[in-house]
């Protein structure tokens, strides 16, 4: 069978590979190209903003290196404008709303399972294949996508808007070894590019960078009060209440106050249309936690779960399980209970659902709540 595989210039993508010519499978490698700071600067009307960075030519160099070495032929596409219309508006967007988005999630569901896929397709491709450590089974017709065997890299918290047809479109070299493995397999092939690089802990095809600086290219800074919601008191000033997320505790700029214990201060709330940041003291305060919330934009990869179901779910990459049980209110809004009070469940990020090892799907949160209370403004 004829695979294309999105070969990043990592060593995650470099190693399923080789691992689906070992299979047998004829191999064919893509390099994705979605990101144009100069092209997407002039957008806005100012290709002057401060964003240089193009990370994404020395991942390509990386990545011909080991397609050379493999021996396998290297395409290479820009999906450019899609990036920009499907993903990065779609993060300004929620930020401009005080949302805190996963773009990350957005950029598999509508990039690398969309054009890409469909790209493929259009080529005579058979599969699409991926560097995620994910899971894919098959079952009565069906396929299901599983937590990968390494827990600590399991990325399926990406992978949860991605459709049945996506899904069963894609093979996950990477499901059934961990992180050390690949590595270990990488230097005794000699892949030498990427053997050792660091894993990418950026946004999805932008990179790394100060990411409250790089925002702040797309939406202008404008300062304004923090208050402690507990006295009121004005406690400093902040530079944009939509670059903030529920639970932040660093960038505040807050520091001890005299003739009280310093338990440090975390963002519990923030009001837009103010321009407010609300904090709170203490790791533990009240104000951090909620017991349950709305979800929208729901996706259910293989089936939805009945009413009542008690499930696990993440709220973000590399949480705990959190246990929860689903309540419908209607076919596009579920409600999540909590098991009990759970710290920082923030809106616009992703709530994944799991039976087991099972990723269910999920959706985006909407609301959360305290004793039945909207606690977001």
């Amino acid at each position: 069978m004829k695979v294309l595989i999105g070969l990043s210039g990592g060593v995650d993508s470099a190693v399923a590979a080789y691992l689906l010519q070992k299979q047998g499978y004829e191999v064919t490698a893509c390099f994705m190209r979605n990101w144009d700071a100069l092209a997407n600067n002039d957008q806005l009307g100012n290709p002057t903003l401060n964003d240089p960075q193009c990370p994404q030519e020395k991942d390509y160099d990386d990545a011909v290196k080991v397609a050379e070495k493999l021996g396998i032929e290297l395409l290479r596409i820009d999906f450019v404008k899609q990036y920009w219309d499907d993903v990065f508006t779609y993060l300004l967007k929620e930020y401009q709303a005080g949302r805190t988005p996963n773009p990350d999630i957005f950029c598999n569901k509508y990039i690398k399972f969309g054009p890409f896929l469909d790209f493929a397709k259009e080529k005579g491709f058979d599969l699409i294949a991926m560097g995620h450590y994910a899971k894919r089974i098959d079952r009565d017709g069906k396929a299901y996508m599983l937590k990968s065997f390494d827990r600590n890299k399991d990325q399926t918290y990406f992978l949860s808007q991605i459709s049945q047809y996506q899904l069963s479109s894609c093979l996950f070299p990477l499901g059934d070894i961990d992180k050390t493995e690949v590595r270990r397999i990488a230097r005794e092939l000699g892949l030498e590019s990427v053997m050792d690089k660091k894993d990418s802990t950026g946004i999805c095809f932008i990179g790394e960078r100060h990411f409250r600086d790089f925002l702040m290219n797309y939406l202008p800074a404008q300062k304004g009060k923090i208050i402690d919601i507990v006295t009121k008191r004005v406690l400093g000033d902040h530079v944009g209440a939509m670059y903030y997320t529920l639970g932040q505790r660093k960038g505040l700029g807050i520091g001890g106050i005299s003739g009280e214990e310093a338990k440090g201060w975390f963002v519990v709330n923030k009001d837009i249309k103010k321009n407010i940041l609300y904090v709170a003291s203490g790791e533990e305060s009240e104000y951090l936690y909620s017991d349950s919330c709305t979800v929208t934009n729901l996706n259910f990869i293989t089936a939805k779960p009945v009413e009542g179901k008690r499930l696990s779910a993440k709220f973000r990459y590399r949480q705990a399980d959190q246990s929860v049980t689903i309540h419908y209110i209607d076919e596009n809004k579920i409600e999540l209970i909590f098991d009990k009070p759970y710290k920082a469940v923030t809106p616009g990020q992703a709530a994944v659902l799991y039976d087991g090892d099972v990723c269910l799907g999920g959706g985006l949160i909407e609301h959360i709540y305290r004793h039945h209370k909207q606690i977001d403004i």
